[in-house]
């Protein structure tokens, strides 16, 4: 909740859809507490404008690197998903190189034959 209000903060407002519905889901479900979760954003926005620039963008990526692993955005594969169901196959890459490399491989020496 911090962190889409800080972003919120940030942008002035401009959020992509899914974050939007995300924001205002957790502003109905903690509404009691939605002050102290503005509060709070308001003043981590202004301790990252009084950092360093560089310690500023890599806090921002760090944060921005965490929150698309833990929460991927709808339509992203996502990274942390195992077992049968999971999309895509981590191997699938080297596989299919090593398979293109034998048969190049393989086609170079039928050809020379």
């Amino acid at each position: 909740a911090i962190y889409l209000a800080k972003k919120n903060i940030k942008r002035k407002g401009i959020l992509e859809e899914y974050e939007k519905e995300h924001y205002n889901m957790l502003n109905q479900k903690i509404n009691y507490k939605w002050d102290f979760v503005i509060m709070q954003a308001k003043e981590q926005y202004k301790a990252g404008k009084e950092r360093k620039k560089a310690d500023r963008y890599a806090l921002d990526c760090q944060e921005r690197a965490y929150w698309l692993v833990n929460r991927t955005p709808p339509g992203m594969l996502d990274v942390l998903e195992y077992g049968i169901d999971r999309v895509t196959d981590p191997n699938e890459n080297k596989v299919n190189q090593v398979r293109q490399v034998f048969f190049s491989h393989r086609l170079n020496l039928f050809r020379r034959a």
